[in-house]
């Protein structure tokens, strides 16, 4: 997602938490009382005619609107932390080179998959790898199981070695490899 739209997005959300804030004021406290909330949108309702002429701030639509309040404080702040990036950088497209009008360029799932099907060729079952960015270089961790018949920290280092030779055999630059070993495979 482009910074632009990032941009949007967090103005967005924390305009959904000032809006319930407010709403939860007006609902579950008297920090706004009924009389000054009644003589500023009683020119907005009486424009709707008969159909709000006997609409009154009780104990009731408070209640309703404090429930309101807090929906939409949950959904802002789910839609805030949704748009917050904690922990590792996101995977980004790996550069192979940088020529000119022939740059080559990998994504993030193709070295993703390289890193799997080398610790496949090292011997371990199941990989499972992720990918981090950092300055154009990547930090590859990948969780591996082992058989049962195969020595855990041996399988864990050759994963290890072969993921790192395959993936600067492509020219893709690297960082760290971090290899977790998660049990016997079945």
């Amino acid at each position: 997602m482009g910074a632009f739209n990032r941009t949007v997005m967090l103005i967005i959300a924390l305009l959904l938490i000032a809006v319930p804030v407010l709403l939860l004021l007006i609902g579950l406290t008297n920090v706004l009382p009924e009389q000054r909330i009644n003589s500023y949108y009683r020119v907005p309702l009486d424009g709707f005619g008969n159909a709000v002429q006997n609409f009154d701030f009780g104990q009731g639509v408070r209640a309703v609107i404090a429930g309101i309040g807090l929906l939409l404080t949950l959904v802002a702040g789910y839609l805030l932390l949704r748009e917050l990036t904690f922990g590792r950088p996101f995977a980004k497209r790996a550069i192979v080179e940088r020529e000119l009008g022939k740059e080559t360029a990998l994504t993030a799932t193709a070295v993703k998959h390289l890193a799997e099907g080398a610790a496949r060729e090292a011997g371990a079952a199941s990989p499972t790898c992720n990918l981090a960015s950092e300055r154009g270089r990547y930090e590859v961790s990948c969780r591996i199981r082992v058989p049962q018949t195969r020595n855990y920290t041996e399988t864990a280092t050759r994963a290890r070695d072969n993921i790192r030779r395959v993936l600067e055999e492509q020219r893709v630059s690297v960082k760290d490899v971090e290899v977790t070993v998660q049990g016997a495979a079945s």
